[in-house]
């Protein structure tokens, strides 16, 4: 089957739908999976020298893909790229934007690729990380620097920084993306993306591990419409095999959450970081703006928020996290024999990897508690409320150079940096809530601004609910970057 659209107007089609809508066209013979795949590969080899989303090309495997026959599932036909992180498809790279991996190809596949796959996804790729994940853009030295389409001297966010530009270039509608502090969100926020973080086990992460940095990592998408997220998530929750734990589901899915009214809601608007660093102004005029419209859907608002030790809970946080990348680190030298020192690593990952070692047990049992201690304190919070609203980012878009991993500034200072820029979202990671950036600000620059809504444990439904009133109420799907 040939379609009538042409080469252009099948491109044209990849940011014009949804994947929903992408995969309707397929059932319906407007268009086939061959030519989905040939127009998204060409409008990413158009568009990648400018923006730099791609990390590996799997044109070959998606080929092969389609010439097996795809299965029947919701998206069947359409195009999709996985993040270069955790990652795997048996036989193919998956490097995690560092060099000390670089050549690494995978020896099983994911459980989320199979589920993905099995609902009918064709995997052409994999987009852009930062090394490891370790921070909030999307630059590195193993694949250079992930540039925001909407100002390409800005950065794209991070750690899914690839997935975020891919999106909002128009190569797809959607792409998988990974949130271990923040790294669905704050690339949404930058990129003008919805990007939800699922509840901690709700998206499987084996069969090597069923958690990442010790539960504080989930993964899901990032994507331009509220209803491809959570037919995403529709497709891929679940418990795995050896899965300590799950959040529980709706029994008519997450889709079917999206066209629901959610009721009258409790909101908390939470307008100051937790540690009391600055909020830009335009950042915190669009929180206050999401509360209005929050208010004129008939929604209670009040200002609160929950309280805690920062100090505390931002060293348990690095405690965890650190002693589970030296680890991973420590592991991977053994296996290969290549030393993890400045030649393979860049230097902040040096010094998480150095701090990560030097945490005892007890350091870790203790962080583990401190966390604890956080869920509750977050938990009784919102017995007062369903939500809490909040900036997404404390800041527009940064520019590039300012919180990458080989900074000009000592390890305690970019530390800073990157708290000061993202004060509000790692929250969740600690607690295990879902939470979601929607892309309802604009500064006076042009540049998008997200705005964040964190439900309780377990309550996707519910966010969906609201993001299925908010995007009906304020439409983005039309706001889009002026590509050169």
């Amino acid at each position: 089957m040939t379609s009538k659209a042409g080469a252009g107007g099948i491109a044209a089609l990849l940011s014009s739908h949804d994947a929903l809508g992408l995969a309707a066209l397929v059932r319906q013979r407007k268009v086939s999976p061959a030519e989905l795949l040939d127009a998204a590969i060409a409008r990413a080899e158009a568009l990648n020298p400018q923006f730099n989303f791609m990390a590996q090309k799997h044109y070959d495997f998606a080929r092969a893909e389609l010439a097996r026959g795809l299965p029947k599932g919701p998206f069947t036909g359409v195009p999709w790229l996985l993040k270069d992180l955790n990652t795997y498809i048996a036989g193919e790279l998956t490097e995690g934007g560092s060099r000390f991996y670089k050549g690494y190809r995978a020896t099983v596949t994911s459980e989320l690729v199979t589920r993905i796959q099995r609902a009918g996804f064709v995997v052409f790729g994999k987009t852009t990380s930062p090394e490891l994940g370790l921070t909030g853009t999307t630059e590195g030295k193993l694949t250079g620097a992930t540039r925001n389409p909407w100002d390409p001297s800005r950065i794209a966010g991070g750690s899914s920084g690839g997935a975020a530009a891919v999106v909002a270039a128009g190569v797809l509608p959607a792409a998988h993306a990974t949130d271990g502090g923040g790294s669905i969100r704050i690339p949404a926020s930058c990129c003008g993306l919805f990007g939800l973080k699922p509840s901690r086990g709700r998206v499987p992460m084996g069969p090597l591990r069923t958690e990442g940095w010790g539960g504080l990592s989930t993964h899901h998408a990032v994507s331009r419409s509220v209803r491809d997220s959570a037919a995403i998530l529709d497709a891929t929750h679940g418990v795995e095999p050896g899965s300590r734990y799950g959040a529980p589901a709706p029994a008519d899915g997450f889709l079917a959450q999206v066209g629901k009214q959610p009721g009258k809601l409790r909101v908390a608007l939470m307008l100051d970081s937790p540690s009391g660093s600055p909020v830009d102004p335009e950042c915190r005029a669009a929180a206050e703006a999401a509360a209005r419209l929050c208010e004129s859907l008939g929604h209670q608002v009040e200002i609160a928020q929950p309280k805690w030790d920062v100090a505390a809970v931002g060293l348990a946080a690095f405690q965890v996290m650190a002693a589970a990348i030296a680890a991973d680190l420590v592991d991977r030298g053994k296996a290969t024999g290549i030393v993890p020192g400045p030649e393979v690593l860049e230097p902040i990952t040096l010094a998480f990897m150095g701090f990560g070692q030097s945490v005892t047990g007890m350091d870790y049992a203790r962080a583990n508690n401190t966390l604890q201690t956080l869920a509750v304190a977050v938990g009784q919070f919102m017995e007062r409320f369903d939500v809490i609203l909040a900036p997404t980012l404390a800041a527009p878009p940064l520019a590039l150079g300012r919180i990458n991993l080989t900074p000009d500034c000592d390890f305690q200072q970019w530390g800073q940096r990157v708290s000061v820029f993202s004060p509000f979202a790692q929250m969740a990671n600690l607690t295990g809530q879902p939470s979601m950036s929607v892309p309802l600000g604009q500064s006076r620059t042009g540049l998008p601004i997200g705005v964040m809504f964190t439900g309780r444990y377990g309550e996707e439904a519910l966010l969906y609910r609201l993001a299925g009133q908010l995007e009906r109420a304020a439409p983005w799907a039309d706001r889009r970057p002026v590509l050169a």
